[in-house]
């Protein structure tokens, strides 16, 4: 039921001065007003001079963020905050949940909830976080799942990505996950990024409309509505506009890997990331075809051959994308002991032309094992020369 806006906004202003406020988030805008900033995130830090209310704002191209102390400066820097005409407010504490929207009648929408809690406990205070980059009691993880094993695959991506955005990226950063799934390392992604201080905007793909439903909800939860949306759509094919800075693809099956690669390199991406999940395309080639010698022993048995098809997929697309404008590196991306499939590939774009040895390099691979990889294909690079097909009669 709608209820009068000022007693709401009253209730949501004990929860951002209540000493136990984890998180708040307001965005959005009422009909037909406008917020001095697009988005305002307040959260409690200890700093050296103690403990603070942070408030990071955003004007939708920079980001500025402050902290100010308990008391009188917090009182007015609320009151501010609650003045603006947002359309949504999303305020967590150690109890409650409380998520408001303002009606087109200018009324309160209102819901209320006991703040989930973390299924596995951590250690407390500060040392638990010494560890991970996103805090494990972060409230994420009440949404996405917090298992430790999850959390550990979270920390292995966000230490690439963390290896792969540099520090002193300044002004916006657009990034696209090209076949998103249930989206809980683009959410972990969006949440790290923003942490920094950064002003992102980030599109997940899928092709399932179910998937982006949910994952659209989610994000409406987590009151990120504003800055984190999902379409639906192929990989090859989805609307992501304006072109995004940083792509990541984690765990596309098979060619939808070569596919987010190819759309990456279209785009320019300043950064890449993708996590290849199976690799069937290449190894359909290899099979019915003879190995150059001495290599027979490395594919005559199954098994090896379609571990050998893994590595060789792998560093085909790796010199392709040098091949194209990026320094480009295969590194591991969570120990195998959680997952067999843990090779990441973190590329950034250089812009430099390709050397005659990388191309002779490249080519020689493709020509000694007669494989035209899809990466290729879509790139519009050259099929290997006596290889008269493009690849397609050996796709499984």
């Amino acid at each position: 039921m709608p209820e009068p806006l000022d007693a709401a906004l009253a209730e949501v202003r004990a929860l951002l001065l209540d000493p136990a406020l984890t998180r708040a988030v307001a965005a959005g805008r009422r009909r037909g007003q406008h917020p001095s900033v697009v988005r305002a995130e307040l959260r409690p830090v200890t700093l050296k001079a103690g403990p603070r209310l942070q408030i990071a704002t955003s004007d939708g191209s920079r980001p500025y963020t402050r902290n100010v102390a308990p008391g009188a400066e917090a009182d007015a820097a609320v009151d501010a905050l609650l003045a603006e005409p947002f359309g949504n407010w999303h305020v967590e504490t150690g109890r409650t949940t409380l998520q408001l929207r303002v009606t087109k009648s200018g009324e309160a929408q209102v819901h209320r909830a006991a703040t989930a809690r973390p299924t596995t406990a951590e250690p407390a205070g500060h040392d638990r976080a010494k560890d991970y980059l996103l805090d494990p009691g972060d409230p994420i993880f009440a949404e996405i799942g917090g298992s430790a094993a999850k959390r550990r695959q979270v920390d292995a991506f966000l230490r690439a990505l963390a290896a792969t955005v540099p520090d002193d990226l300044a002004g916006p950063l657009r990034v696209a996950d090209l076949g998103c799934g249930n989206a809980y390392l683009t959410f972990a992604a969006y949440r790290w990024l923003a942490q920094r201080g950064l002003d992102v905007h980030l599109v997940g793909v899928d092709v399932r409309e179910d998937q982006r439903q949910r994952n659209t909800e989610l994000a409406q939860r987590l009151g990120w509505a504003d800055r984190v949306r999902f379409v639906a759509g192929t990989i090859a094919d989805a609307v992501v506009e304006p072109a995004p800075d940083l792509v990541l693809a984690l765990h596309a099956c098979d060619t939808a890997t070569d596919e987010a690669l190819a759309r990456a390199v279209r785009w320019r991406a300043r950064w890449v990331l993708a996590a290849p999940c199976c690799h069937h395309d290449v190894a359909a080639q290899l099979r019915p075809r003879p190995a150059p010698p001495p290599y027979d022993l490395l594919i005559r048995q199954g098994i090896l051959r379609e571990r050998f098809a893994d590595v060789l997929t792998d560093a085909l697309r790796a010199g392709l994308l040098r091949l194209h404008g990026y320094r480009a590196e295969v590194v591991e991306f969570v120990d195998s002991r959680h997952t067999p499939r843990n090779l990441l590939i973190r590329a950034r774009r250089t812009g430099a032309a390709p050397t005659g040895a990388q191309r002779a390099e490249y080519g020689a691979l493709v020509d000694q094992w007669g494989v035209t990889p899809r990466l290729a294909t879509l790139l519009g690079e050259p099929a290997a020369r006596g290889d008269s097909t493009d690849g397609s009669r050996f796709c499984c």
